[in-house]
């Protein structure tokens, strides 16, 4: 079992940038797979971004591809997802995910998520 907590959100202008943190409990962090989703709003969740245990691999939506990096402290137990040039487009609600299995981009590979943490660019 894994609990996740994100943290980060806020409301920055268009151009502007913010880092989602992800805090996650429990000593097998490292072993866990982890993934950034976003639901805006009238629209369904939408992968983002995803790391591998070991923060070797990455994977990243195209809309997001060069504003936006996915990192992990596993010694810190925390994901971290660095987005820069925001754009409108990002507002929604940002959420964490993990799971023992390996990375990848459909919501339903992940076991744990977390409450979600707002994001609002304002034009």
């Amino acid at each position: 079992q894994v609990q996740l907590v994100e943290s980060g959100g806020g409301l920055v202008q268009a151009g502007g940038s913010l880092r989602l943190s992800c805090a996650a409990s429990g000593r097998t962090f490292s072993s866990y797979a982890m993934g950034w989703f976003r639901r805006a709003p009238g629209k369904a969740r939408e992968f983002v971004a995803a790391i591998s245990t070991n923060g070797g691999t990455t994977d990243y939506a195209d809309s997001v591809k060069g504003r936006f990096t996915i990192s992990r402290d596993n010694a810190k137990n925390t994901v971290y997802l660095q987005m820069n040039s925001l754009k409108p487009d990002d507002t929604a609600v940002y959420y964490c995910a993990a799971d023992r299995a390996r990375m990848g981009r459909a919501p339903g590979l992940y076991s744990y998520w977390g409450q979600g943490t707002q994001v609002t660019i304002s034009s």
